[in-house]
Parts: C-alpha cells; structure tokens; sequence
C-alpha cells in the first residue's frame, strides 16, 4: 500500500524543515511525498530543497491559498491513501505511518484517523490541547464533533469519487470536507488509537485574529449542509473543551 503525504508550504522557513524530516524518518517504506510551495517569499523553498533528492515531487508555484495548494497535491499523488501534514506540524513518531497502514489492512476501512497535540509553537514539547479522536458516529459529527484533520487518512478512490476541498473557503474548507465526508458519504471510518501528529498552536484556525472569519465559514459551510449553523458551530466548539483539561491533568 503506497501513502501519499502532502505538505503545503508559505513562508515557512523555520518550521517546514522539521515537518520534511517527520516524513523522511518514517519506518515504512512505500510513502509517496508531495510539497506544494506557494512561491514562498522567505527561505521556504531553499530549505525544502535541501531534501529535494529525497522528495518525491516538490511544487512551487503561486496560488491562492493553503487549500488550493493541497488539492494540487491530490491531483499530483498516486498513492493508495493520501493524508495531509501541515507546514508547521510533524509526525508523532517515526512509526506513525506504519500504524496507519496496519489500520487500513486489517479493518479494510476507507477512512482512518486518530489523536494529535497541539503544542506551543516555540517549545513543541509543552502541550496545550489533547486532542483525542474517540469512537466515529454521524450522530456526533451532526452535533458538531470532527476528528482532528492532519489526523485522516482516506484512500484516494474515496477523493476521486467525493472531491476534492471547496477553495472558497480560507479556513473551514477542512470542516466541509470532512462533514461530507464522514456524514454525507457512507465510507467505512476506523479510529486507530495513536498520536498521529504534533500541531504547532498558530495556524490559520488558532490564531485569534482569524477566529471571527472562522466563526463566519463555519456557519455558512452548516448552514449549506442544511443544519442549523449557530446551534452546530456552538456544539463543535463545546467538543474541545475536554482536551484543554485533559492535556493539563496528562501533560
């Protein structure tokens, strides 16, 4: 079973060279990996082809935005599976994508996730949220529970059949995605019961400046499923509060 693993990349000097290394220390052979650049105007592209010898295909080219450059990804992968890992994030363990893999065989699903950290930003060892992903339902997922997104692995024949991420939105595109997939579809979904990656606290959806057009996405992606989207997006966020306690009480 061939992974493929896509990174999308602005201006990320400082982080995206742990992230290409996360992928390349990974015991399991068969991983295909894509690195989409959008014309980074920092060192970014200097410091990913440092690995260019070892990158399956690297992308480097203007777009309009973070999901437009995953969706270029997806359209470049031929593996069986495709997961995403975020320019400033980086796999658990080196083992990781072999515990997914071992998921996919043995329960034949079409979708896998699991557990992530997010940590802080400057020291990747202190944890602020622990995100467990806990048992798949669509009675949760109407209610506004989402397993965390760099967590999910899905076979590309489900994304060849599905689609793709919606570009119209900047940050709740994931949240669409995975509603349509986990609630709309009817794929096999298994939760496999590892850390799958650590989240630097910073990006798009924790930044505090961008909460409001976070806020604003998420209602409209509800309101266009045909739930009602303030009641939604408030359960969604009530589903978060438990990994704030609990990464205080583990971590």
């Amino acid at each position: 079973m061939k992974v493929s693993i896509i990174t999308s990349c602005f201006n990320r000097e400082e982080t995206i060279g742990q992230a290409i290394e996360s992928v390349l220390a990974q015991d399991y052979p068969e991983i295909e990996y894509i690195v989409v650049d959008g014309a980074s105007k920092d060192r970014s592209l200097q410091v990913i082809n440092r690995y260019k010898d070892r990158i399956s295909r690297i992308i480097s080219e203007p777009d309009k935005g973070m999901y437009e450059g995953i969706n270029k990804g997806i359209r470049a992968a031929t593996g069986d599976v495709i997961g995403l890992l975020h320019s400033d994030d980086f796999l658990y363990s080196p083992d990781t994508i072999s515990k997914m893999v071992r998921k996919f065989e043995q329960s034949g699903a079409d979708f896998v996730y699991g557990n992530g950290l997010f940590v802080d930003y400057q020291n990747t060892d202190k944890v602020i949220r622990n995100w467990m992903g806990g048992s798949y339902s669509k009675w949760k997922v109407k209610h506004g529970w989402l397993p965390l997104h760099p967590t999910c692995y899905i076979r590309k024949s489900c994304i060849d059949r599905l689609g793709l991420y919606d570009e119209s939105y900047k940050i709740a595109a994931d949240s669409d995605f995975l509603f349509r997939y986990l609630y709309e579809a009817d794929l096999k979904v298994e939760y496999l019961n590892e850390y799958i990656v650590r989240m630097r606290m910073g990006g798009l959806s924790t930044d505090s400046a961008k909460r409001k057009q976070m806020w604003q996405e998420d209602v409209r992606m509800y309101r266009s499923h045909g739930l009602p989207p303030t009641w939604t997006k408030l359960q969604k966020m009530a589903w978060k509060v438990p990994q704030f306690i609990t990464a205080k009480l583990k971590f």
